[in-house]
């Protein structure tokens, strides 16, 4: 079985190494931020820095009085960060049952000086939360909240805007159903596509047309590229977590054309990470959390 190695793509800078990593992710223009925690405050609010990197260069955003206890982190194209708890807390007796008005801050939208600006619930059991260039809130959730009792997270995945307005949300799909799980979810510049369990079809969402839906044989995959008639999925189950499946595309269907692995730059099997899919872009980053590489299709 051929195999690819990724390739280094950006790092924490050795003076932030002390600190605990809340949350790290790639926006959709290709900056690597970091969210690290800096001082606690009173009622469950701390202050947090994003560090975020760019061609070898790091900058500094202080935030202020952040509420996520499990939070999800991306940047805004005006300079501002949204950071999302990923799990909704309500005061109606379910999840941990929040104080008057904290629910309206499940995701919190900071500017480029880093003040709160204003806050909206988005749902309980978020898998993946992604900024696309225009702004826009991509949320795709797992089967605690499809599954629960929030209607905010029922549909499996959702678009809002940056203030908190609906912009599209998933409905059933002939062939698909209601979604289980969002396993995996690609966010770029004209498009985003959802990769749900349990029959794992690939859902291509743009502005102005009706969802595309493409059945696939590919299983467990935990992040996918996709670039012009051609998708690779990477992970999967068990012995199958750095399978690489590289795809055609066709009209209704995925067609597998070659598998492979997909390793670290090293040449070692990859460990826990976290997957990020941007586009013709797999963005891969293993414990510590410190460093992120990437695989491109492009």
């Amino acid at each position: 079985m051929a195999a690819d190695l990724l390739t280094p793509y950006a790092r924490l800078p050795r003076a932030y190494r002390d600190r605990t990593v809340l949350h790290s992710t790639v926006d959709a223009f290709g900056r690597a931020h970091w969210l690290l925690r800096t001082a606690r405050g009173g009622d469950d609010l701390y202050d947090a820095v994003v560090v975020t990197v760019e061609d070898g260069r790091s900058e500094e955003t202080h935030l202020h009085s952040v509420r996520a206890r499990f939070p999800r982190l991306d940047a805004l194209p005006d300079g501002g960060f949204v950071v999302a708890d990923a799990r909704r807390r309500t005061g109606d007796g379910g999840g941990d049952g929040a104080r008057d008005g904290e629910d309206d801050e499940q995701v919190q939208v900071f500017d480029a000086l880093g003040r709160p600006s204003w806050g909206f619930p988005v749902g309980d059991a978020i898998e993946h939360l992604l900024t696309d260039p225009e702004g826009r809130v991509w949320v795709g959730y797992f089967d605690e909240g499809t599954c629960g009792d929030d209607p905010l997270s029922f549909p499996g995945v959702r678009c809002w805007s940056s203030t908190g307005a609906p912009v599209w949300t998933y409905e059933p799909l002939p062939g698909v159903g209601w979604l289980v799980d969002c396993y995996a979810l690609n966010v770029a510049r004209s498009a985003a596509w959802a990769y749900p369990y349990t029959d794992f079809p690939l859902i291509e969402v743009r502005e102005g047309r009706p969802p595309l839906v493409r059945s696939t044989p590919v299983r467990g995959a935990r992040g996918f590229a996709v670039h012009g008639d051609r998708v690779v999925f990477f992970g999967g189950y068990d012995e199958s977590r750095s399978r690489l499946v590289d795809c055609r595309l066709t009209d209704d269907s995925v067609e597998v054309v070659t598998e492979g692995r997909l390793l670290r730059p090293d040449g070692g099997e990859p460990g826990r990470s976290r997957v990020v899919s941007r586009g013709p872009r797999l963005y891969v980053q293993e414990e510590p959390f410190t460093d992120w590489a990437v695989y491109d299709i492009g």
